[in-house]
């Protein structure tokens, strides 16, 4: 716990130090919970649901473990915290809502499968009379607005994916446009590699990545753009195909998240590329993995997508909310961008 705790006040220092740009998205407007504070007073014979979209995603583990261990540390008993695995199926984890309901937890926390899905979800969970709190994936703004015209015990804790998706392109940018632009044509062409299009943070970072470089004065010309679904091996397939049909004109490949950029690392690597060298490649979460990838300069730089200060944050306003207490609409952290310069201190803190 102590490694853990260490880690956090890391993250806040290296955040304060580091973060730029994003000053008017949600995540920089509400940082901290609104209403009673969490601690104090016995948790232990409360009932909490969590509800995770797959637990085969790695970022997700990450955050599920740290999530469990904070419940448990601020009061929560392990026997009375509930952890399911939606299995990337709305109807599955619908089915695990409504055991929670029958089963009179105290609050719950969704990582929903499909965001589009967070209405349905909220009437269910309201009309119940339960708090609920939503992580990672971001219902849209007009969901977020019925809960605060409503006055409803629902809250939304998670980074603004723009963020993540400005930092990837900045890395690019960083690295200037002799470096990056390979051919000499004096543009930037690159590949990109989506999560689930559904997804909020998907179709953000997709956005915000290459806005990053047309801010910046850069021209850029979309190779391919296809779905990976966060998988790696499904990325690693997407990128060899493209590696095949555009060769050497490919000069930036994007990847939503990490599991995707190491499957497209495989398929860089056996098509006889050299990242840094010939092909630049980005990625977000800072999975331990990417991180050494990173350092090895395998890697071209990730976004670390702090599960640290997400969790206890969601698990911050779950206290919150069954002590009677309330909760911003929006719990918003911040992301850091990670390059050689700092992925030891982050490859340091996650490992």
């Amino acid at each position: 716990m102590k490694k853990k705790v260490i880690s956090i006040l890391l993250v806040a220092t290296m955040v304060a130090a580091m973060v730029t740009g994003c000053g008017n998205s949600p995540a920089s407007d509400s940082s901290s919970n609104d209403g009673a504070s969490a601690g104090g007073g016995d948790l232990s014979d409360k009932k909490v649901g969590v509800c995770i979209y797959q637990f085969s995603d790695n970022f997700m583990t990450l955050f599920r473990e740290e999530l469990e261990n904070y419940l448990i540390s601020q009061g929560f008993s392990k026997e009375n915290i509930t952890i399911a695995d939606g299995a990337n199926d709305q109807a599955t984890q619908t089915g695990q809502i409504d055991n929670f309901i029958a089963d009179n937890v105290d609050v719950l926390i969704i990582n929903p499968v499909n965001s589009s899905s967070a209405e349905t979800i909220t009437d269910k969970v309201v009309g119940a009379g339960i708090p609920l709190v939503y992580i990672n994936r971001e219902p849209d703004a007009a969901e977020e607005k019925r809960w605060e015209d409503n006055g409803w015990d629902v809250t939304y804790v998670g980074c603004d994916a723009r963020q993540s998706g400005t930092f990837q392109g900045e890395m690019i940018v960083d690295l200037g446009l002799d470096t990056v632009d390979l051919n000499g044509d004096g543009k930037i062409q690159y590949i990109m590699v989506e999560g689930d299009p559904e997804n909020v943070d998907a179709q953000y970072r997709t956005e915000f990545s290459v806005k990053a470089l047309t801010d910046a004065g850069l021209e850029v010309d979309c190779l391919s753009d296809q779905v990976g679904n966060w998988q790696q091996d499904q990325a690693q397939q997407i990128v060899a195909n493209a590696l095949g049909q555009f060769g050497n004109d490919i000069e930036v490949v994007f990847c939503n998240n990490d599991a995707m950029a190491l499957g497209a690392l495989q398929a860089i690597e056996s098509a006889g590329r050299t990242v840094g060298t010939d092909i630049f490649l980005v990625g977000v979460d800072a999975l331990s993995e990417a991180l050494e990838d990173v350092l090895a300069g395998t890697m071209t730089g990730t976004v670390f997508n702090d599960h640290f200060s997400q969790s206890h944050s969601a698990a911050d306003a779950a206290i919150n909310f069954v002590k009677g207490g309330s909760n911003a609409y929006y719990i918003g952290c911040d992301y850091v961008k990670v390059t050689q310069d700092n992925a030891q201190d982050i490859l340091d803190m996650v490992k």
